[in-house]
């Protein structure tokens, strides 16, 4: 009998080391006694074995401010190979982690991750991760960025759609205080462009499973993936050159675009055409229960807006070998309102070198109005010489 029992055991204990990153903790995601549950969302730290200052210090300001129930890092945790940092770290001009040896470029993401995962980690925060376009570009299998994960106790990143490229995709719930299902999280992985077909099934099957355990009801739910859909443009609203908020965009035949003022707001940088309905939406409108889809890729782009319904929203990101604006959006839901959440952008002030660095939210505005034609000419000049530019460009082409 003390045989069986002690065999018993040993068996356990080798199913729960078996277990994939994040399976046994789950579960533990739920509202606090307060009836709250705050998501942070942190995306693009892009960086390399030797990371910027103000990254690390980003991510453990985040943290301290917001006090997160759970952390989601949307993509490119690494740059795999690019000149340009000066000044940032301890190594100007680096080359990201890519190099001609597997060995040294997994030993070089590895310490990548540590830097952007070591505040949640330390803290005992849980974190969920999305794979970027970036990650993918460094050249570490998928199979080598999960045994990464699981290396770290409060990571959640487990591996569900079994889809044959071998896209990392999830879902995370998040239970009430009496242990229901109240509200849950897909983590979809966009690889270097976008979702598929099979993870768009396995995402119907799944949410189809979630709604038949929930009385036949949807349960409530955000999408967080790296690389947006294109869906994104609706949003926008076509304008002229003149107009206040308007940003060119080349890959429409020379057209500008604003922020339509009526569904959306933030600061942007690029403007998108309208129009496009993606499969993905599509599908999302079928489950019926995504209220919210979040990205990241673009890096300067912080702005939020409802489109049929499901608010889209685009982050900042946090590599300091590109441009700001820098920063992250925090989500605070409620368990008696599960609905009307809160939704803030906070971007990155000052800097670690100067001692001033602080994280200041964002307060909204789709763009300023200029009645003065004096003004409106000055706020469009960049547009005018943008489009100067690219017309001279063209002509010694």
């Amino acid at each position: 009998m003390k045989r069986i029992l002690a065999f018993s055991v040993l068996s356990a204990m080798i199913f729960t080391l078996l277990i994939p990153a994040g399976a046994v903790k789950s579960d533990e995601l739920r509202f606090n006694e307060e009836g709250t549950f705050t998501v942070l969302q942190i995306s693009d730290p892009q960086d390399d074995h030797n990371p910027a200052y103000d990254m690390v210090n980003l991510i453990k300001l985040s943290i301290e401010q917001s006090d997160p129930d759970l952390i989601v890092f949307t993509g490119d945790i690494v740059e795999d190979s690019r000149i340009g940092d000066l000044f940032i770290d301890d190594e100007s001009g680096r080359e990201g982690v890519s190099t001609d040896d597997y060995a040294t470029t997994l030993a070089n993401v590895e310490a990548a991750c540590a830097a952007v995962f070591e505040k949640a980690e330390k803290e005992g925060i849980p974190f969920a991760v999305v794979q970027g376009n970036n990650d993918y570009k460094s050249g570490v299998t998928n199979e080598d960025w999960m045994r990464i994960y699981s290396e770290y106790e409060n990571c959640l990143v487990t591996d569900e759609s079994g889809d044959s490229t071998g896209r990392i995709d999830y879902n995370l719930e998040i239970k009430s205080s009496d242990g229901k299902s109240a509200f849950n999280l897909w983590l979809m992985d966009t690889a270097k462009s976008s979702v598929n077909e099979e993870q768009l099934s396995w995402y119907k099957t799944e949410s189809a499973k979630l709604a038949a355990e929930n009385g036949g009801k949807p349960v409530p739910a955000f999408v967080f993936q790296h690389i947006p859909t294109d869906d994104i443009g609706n949003l926008f609203e076509e304008c002229n050159i003149w107009d206040e908020g308007a940003r060119l965009n080349t890959d429409d035949g020379m057209k500008f675009y604003r922020l339509n003022k009526e569904i959306a707001n933030g600061y942007n940088v690029s403007g998108v055409a309208p129009g496009t309905v993606t499969e993905q939406f599509k599908a999302w409108k079928e489950c019926g229960d995504v209220v919210g889809a979040y990205f990241g890729h673009w890096h300067t782009e912080g702005y939020t807006g409802v489109y049929d319904g499901i608010e889209l929203g685009f982050t900042y990101g946090c590599e300091f070998a590109k441009t700001g604006p820098y920063g992250v959006r925090v989500f605070t839901l409620y368990e008696d309102d599960i609905l009307n959440y809160d939704n803030e952008l906070y971007v990155y002030e000052g800097s670690v070198r100067t001692g001033d660095a602080k994280l200041v939210k964002q307060i909204d505005e789709p763009y300023k109005v200029y009645d003065n034609p004096v003004e409106k000419f000055f706020a469009s000049f960049g547009n005018v010489f943008t489009v100067f530019a690219l017309v001279v460009k063209g002509w010694f082409s």
